[in-house]
């Protein structure tokens, strides 16, 4: 009866109220935080696919050259080093040194595109440099084995400019188990938020989860891992759309 009661009130967006401070609702702490998390996540996972796809790409074209094992150790280097030293190696040269961006903080849209992106390149880059290594070699991996088919051994028979047989043939392809990582990769994001969020002092989910889990205000916790679930499920549900839309073999059952 207790978890039909709650499951009916978090239907309806009622999640009850903190148990820390002033006893404000949960829903309006998550609806405060929730849009910076996911302008975060969103805007590493843009800088982690930028970098990505033309390493990896430029990786598997030219595998075994300089150029792959140059890629290869900056993809190492990217995985080995931590968000919150990457962080704070960017604050350290961008916002100390030069002044070019914010060092901490936070700015809604509302504000205006550019406070609300220069409060969050820094955050995203140190964000999204880890996981653009994962999908880096992923790209790699995918590309080097679609090239060893027969449709893109056909193609290049046919006399086809290689440019046009790698986007037109094998890259579609070879896109298929990335996206699956690129899914995965968002969810992480969301999770890797807790330490970026600590480091540029951006109240956002991961920041509200930290202080409801030291403050034991459980229906913050509760709230806050309901909503980070809600979006990494939604995330792989649309990943498992846009596998009909790369290939239409795919067909959803």
């Amino acid at each position: 009866v207790q978890y039909w009661k709650w499951f009916v009130l978090t239907l309806q967006s009622d999640l009850g109220n903190s148990n820390y401070g002033s006893r404000i609702p949960v829903s309006q702490i998550l609806i405060g935080a929730a849009p910076r998390t996911i302008s975060l996540a969103v805007l590493a996972f843009c800088v982690s696919v930028a970098i990505a796809i033309p390493a990896g790409l430029i990786s598997a074209l030219r595998r075994g050259k300089p150029i792959d094992h140059g890629v290869t150790f900056i993809a190492f280097l990217g995985l080995s080093m931590p968000d919150f030293w990457m962080g704070i190696l960017l604050i350290i040269l961008f916002a100390a040194n030069l002044g070019w961006l914010p060092a901490i903080g936070y700015q809604p849209i509302s504000a205006g595109l550019w406070p609300w992106l220069s409060h969050l390149i820094l955050p995203a880059i140190a964000a999204g440099t880890a996981f653009s290594a994962v999908i880096a070699r992923m790209v790699r991996s995918s590309m080097l084995e679609v090239m060893k088919t027969d449709y893109v051994r056909v193609a290049q028979a046919k006399g086809l400019r290689p440019w046009k047989v790698v986007m037109g043939h094998a890259f579609p392809n070879a896109l298929i188990p990335v996206i699956t990582v690129m899914g995965i990769a968002f969810g992480l994001l969301m999770a890797s938020a807790v330490v970026v969020e600590t480091v540029f002092a951006i109240k956002g989910l991961g920041r509200v989860l930290i202080e409801g889990i030291l403050n034991r205000d459980y229906p913050v916790v509760q709230g806050a891992i309901l909503t980070v679930s809600f979006i990494f499920v939604f995330v792989n549900l649309l990943v498992d759309v846009l596998y009909v839309v790369i290939d239409p073999r795919i067909r959803i059952e």
